[in-house]
Formats: C-alpha cells, structure tokens, sequence
C-alpha cells in the first residue's frame, strides 16, 4: 500500500509517528510523510521517508487551513494514495477531508486528545467538536489513544466504532541504566545521592510549569531538571523566563532540548507532569520503562496510566501545595521510590510495549 502519515508539526513526526512509519515500511509499505517543516525533520528524512512540507497551523486560521487543504488535495490527487493517516485535532480534520473529496480508498484517524475537552472559549471548543463530528463519518479506522477518547468519541456522536491502540515506547531503549545514570550526573555535577525530580516536556504553562516551579521551592532537598524546549507555533507565556524567576538558583537545571532522554531519564529520580491535559503522555510511558515513580495530575490520560500509591502518585491540577506534597514525600523516602519504579516499569512492559501497540495500529490500518 501507499500510505500517507499527516500531523500538524515536525515534533510530532519525528516523536510520534516515525516508529510507526518504520513499521510499515518494514512490513513492505510505501510510506510518505507530511507536517509543516522543521529541523526535526532531518534525521527522519535520513531514514529515507520522504517528507511533504504543508505550513499547518496549530490555531484557528481560516485562511492557512484553506491553503492546507489545498496542498493537501493537489498531493492526495497526483499521487494516489491507498491510505491516509491523520492526525492530531486541525490537520487531521483537513487530512481527512482532502481524502473523502479526492477519492482515497482508505482514511484513518488517530485521536490524541480531543480540543473540545481542553479548557478554552466556548467557540474554540464547540467549533473543534463540530469538526470532529464532521470528519468522523469520513474515517474508516477511528483509533484513540485512550479509553476515555473512546468513550467520548461514542458520547459525542464523533464515530460509533473507535479502537482504542494506546501508545508504546521500546524498552530496548527505555529502561534503568546505571552507567548512563553515573555519566549524565557526572556532567551536571549532581551528587549520587541527590534526588533530581525532571520534568520532559513542551515549554507551555499548560504542561502546569507555574505550580512546578512553586512546588519546587519547598522540595528544598531536591534539584528539578527540566528537558524540552518551545515549539515556535506554541503560543502563551515564556516558561523559561518564569523557570528562571522562580528562585531556585541552582536547583534548577535546563536542559533545553535532548536527543539523549533515556539517559537523562535514567539519571533522574522521579518524573513529574503536571498538566491540564493530555491524551495519553509518551513521556509517562518512557519514565514506568526507565523505573521511576511518577507524580502526575489527576486528569485524563494520567489517570489510566499511574496506579495511585503503586506506580505514583496523582494530584490536583493547577494546584501547588499537592504537587509540593507529593514530590516531597518521594524525595523523602527512597524505598517508596524504589517499589513504586519497579511496578511502573513491570506495568508499563505490560501494558505500553512498542512493538505490541505497533502490530495492533498496522493490522487496524492495512486491515490484515
């Protein structure tokens, strides 16, 4: 098959969907890139994928949407595609789409988080569901990342049939490593012994950075490591700047963006994500692999992932003193750490393996 894989930005190829399209092509498939250009899409056109720029924007933009489904069906049009795969809220509406009028015999979609769920104006949410309960009717193979987008896609009348695929990392390359721990300590000059709470994430505050930052300055025993940078279609305050004010001088260190995060993960000691929303977080997944506990907010996504007290701890979003008082109870115990990293990382084995989500995505989209 010829198959198409559409998202909104290089980040989201090059993190998201690239071990997917290794999977296609290793079992055989003709597999074609797009998403609006970036730097992040050097390594993946390396691998030999080729990679169609179309300048998607992540914001309500009449007019650069219409420029994007224009693209979108010029290419659907001259290159005749078996499959295409959308993703993400705009550019998987536009996607799917482009391939209803084009005649595309085949269009999935992957649902990472619903936009109508997220906090905003009642215009911003109720025109994302109208789009969603459009472009439903259009997609043959409806995945979710998780039961609570599948259950909504069924509430809200998106589609009647949404499969729900999870996400997965490799835990070849995500698990504890005790030289990569002893190296990246080494670098920052962070004793063995002290507990570094780290955060990987976008540089948004709806990645919860402002009650981070407060939190952290009465977890005084600790260090917060913080790997990720800001897209340049991310809008809002400047996290760094607000990181930076918080007054936890060299408590802090940031890392800015990494291309080695197993290693910084397995430096760390416990994996904070304290968000307004998520779909499904990969980062959570990548930290039950490498064994470390995880505090997280109590919402969507989080909540299927972390056992409380087993695997982590959830927490009120938007609110500092729970954040403070969970980080400071796993930087004060190292044996809870220990037991609740050891059964994240056995639950993640079960429940998050890449190459298992991987086969059950390929056999939804090529139907064998």
């Amino acid at each position: 098959m010829k198959i198409l894989e559409v998202t909104n930005v290089d980040f989201s190829l090059r993190h998201f969907l690239l071990p997917l399209m290794r999977a296609l092509r290793t079992r055989g498939h003709d597999v074609v890139g797009v998403c609006a250009d970036g730097p992040l899409l050097d390594d993946v056109r390396a691998e030999g994928f080729p990679i169609v720029a179309i300048p998607f924007r992540r914001r309500i933009s009449p007019l650069a949407h219409l420029r994007a489904y224009r693209d979108l069906r010029r290419l659907l049009r001259d290159e005749h595609f078996d499959l295409v795969h959308a993703h993400m809220p705009i550019s998987g509406f536009l996607a799917r789409m482009a391939a209803r009028r084009v005649g595309v015999p085949r269009i999935a979609y992957t649902c990472h988080g619903f936009l109508s769920n997220q906090n905003g104006s009642w215009l911003r949410r109720g025109a994302s569901l109208l789009m969603e309960r459009i472009a439903g009717p259009a997609t043959d193979v409806f995945m979710t990342v998780s039961a609570k987008e599948a259950d909504d896609a069924r509430r809200l009348g998106i589609h009647l049939n949404p499969v729900v695929v999870s996400n997965g990392r490799d835990p070849e390359v995500f698990h504890p490593d005790a030289s990569a721990r002893q190296r990246v300590r080494a670098e920052y000059g962070t004793p063995a012994d002290r507990v570094v709470v780290l955060a990987v994430s976008r540089l948004v505050r709806a990645k919860g950075y402002a009650e981070l930052a407060a939190a952290m300055r009465s977890v005084r025993d600790a260090e917060l490591w913080v790997a990720g940078e800001r897209l340049q279609s991310d809008r809002g305050d400047d996290m760094l700047a607000l990181l930076r004010d918080a007054g936890l001088g060299e408590r802090l260190r940031l890392l800015g963006y990494r291309h080695d995060v197993a290693a910084i993960l397995a430096a760390a000691d416990i994996f904070v994500l304290p968000s307004y929303f998520e779909g499904l977080p990969m980062s959570i997944i990548e930290a039950m692999l490498t064994g470390l506990p995880v505090v997280a907010s109590d919402i969507d996504g989080p909540r299927e992932q972390v056992i409380p007290e087993q695997t982590g701890l959830l927490v009120a979003p938007r609110a500092a003193e729970p954040l403070a008082n969970a980080l400071a109870r796993l930087a004060g115990d190292p044996a809870l750490r220990t037991a609740m990293g050891e059964a994240g990382r056995e639950r993640a084995l079960q429940c998050y393996d890449e190459a298992t989500v991987l086969a059950r995505t390929v056999a939804l989209l090529t139907g064998v």
